[in-house]
């Protein structure tokens, strides 16, 4: 990723997290609560009530990347 994507991101992503203050909420809640098989799943119900609904088995891989993004938050 471009690291000047991320500066322009940042200000987007602060009014966001504004704007929907219980979704940060809920990740800190539950990061704990995230290890190995555990199963992220994401559904998206648009305008029109159509569904898409997507899932992961949370790997290895996924703990170390959820464990960096963790050291960011912290500085």
């Amino acid at each position: 990723m471009n690291p000047m994507g991320l500066f322009k991101i940042k200000p987007l992503f602060e009014q966001f997290t504004q704007d929907h203050p219980k979704l940060p909420m809920f990740f800190m809640a539950a990061a704990d609560s995230i290890d190995k098989d555990s199963v992220l799943e994401v559904t998206v119900r648009n305008s029109k009530g159509e569904t898409m609904k997507t899932n992961i088995r949370v790997n290895d891989n996924d703990i170390a990347l959820f464990g960096e993004i963790k050291k960011m938050q912290k500085k």
